[in-house]
């Protein structure tokens, strides 16, 4: 619950950031006082010792994968596109994980459940797509969804990798390393790809986004996550993938003025439904 509710508010909370400074500037602030916290907690209090060279070597391409291509791109898209359809893409990672190992890793294990969870969560997307689209459609609005959707294919790329190549660490101590590597080269792209402003530059409103998206999304949701990964059945510790774009969408609505029509509603809950087919199946 704690996970679909905050990790949904994040998506507002990114949009209010990157109102007034450059997206990739706020997730690389972001990242590096979420991971400091947890790295800095594992070395000083718990007494773990640093990654192992095998160790650094798969944080590194987590980091990249999920906190700079996934994280990353995916607040970058908020500056084109609404906040609701971003976080339905970002939804959508089962969905390509499927298709993914299907061609490049010759996954067969298919059957028509999966199938029709592939079709319905294609039309769902199309449905959202065809009303943000055509309606209203903001400056740069293919661009934010082709960031959106880089981001995802990281998202699901990271999570084939991590099936894959498991590594033995503890889970939070690894999203912090995760997570402060991704802010470092999150900060290097920030400054190669988007002009940069001073931190005392950066609104007061620009700020509490942050400090929202540190405590609440960085800390607390990604320790409800872990913790609900390690203690409840699969089924269950992925209804946040399901709950978490409809959040996004309501509360856009609410603090945003974004626009939520039935449309919109109806594609994004046939796109859910599309993904609910696909990791049931």
């Amino acid at each position: 619950c704690i996970t679909s509710i905050v990790w949904g508010t994040t998506w507002v909370a990114s949009k209010i950031a990157v109102t007034d400074m450059p997206a990739l500037q706020m997730a690389s602030i972001r990242q590096f006082f979420g991971g400091i916290f947890f790295v800095l907690f594992f070395l000083l209090y718990k007494k773990i010792g640093l990654p192992t060279r095998q160790q650094f070597v798969w944080l590194l391409m987590m980091a990249f994968l999920m906190f700079v291509m996934a994280n990353g791109l995916s607040t970058w898209s908020l500056n084109y596109i609404p906040t609701g359809l971003s976080a339905l893409i970002g939804a959508l990672y089962p969905l390509s994980v499927v298709v993914i190992e299907m061609l490049f890793f010759k996954n067969r294990n298919m059957n028509l459940l999966t199938f029709t969870g592939l079709l319905l969560g294609i039309a769902g997307i199309g449905i959202v797509f065809y009303e943000s689209a055509f309606h209203n459609r903001p400056d740069g609005f293919i661009y934010g969804v082709i960031l959106s959707v880089i981001a995802m294919l990281a998202w699901s790329v990271g999570t084939i990798f991590i099936v894959r190549n498991k590594v033995k660490m503890n889970p939070y101590y690894a999203t912090g390393w995760q997570m402060l590597i991704g802010s470092g080269m999150l900060f290097i792209i920030s400054h190669i790809f988007q002009p940069t402003i001073p931190l005392q530059a950066i609104t007061a409103k620009s700020w509490l986004a942050i400090t929202y998206l540190v405590l609440a999304g960085s800390l607390l949701a990604f320790i409800a996550f872990i913790y609900s990964m390690k203690k409840l059945p699969a089924a269950l510790s992925s209804l946040y993938a399901y709950i978490n774009p409809l959040v996004a969408m309501v509360t856009a609505a609410i603090v945003l003025n974004e626009q939520l029509t039935m449309n919109i509603l109806w594609g994004a809950i046939v796109t859910l439904v599309g993904v609910f087919l696909v990791n049931y199946s």
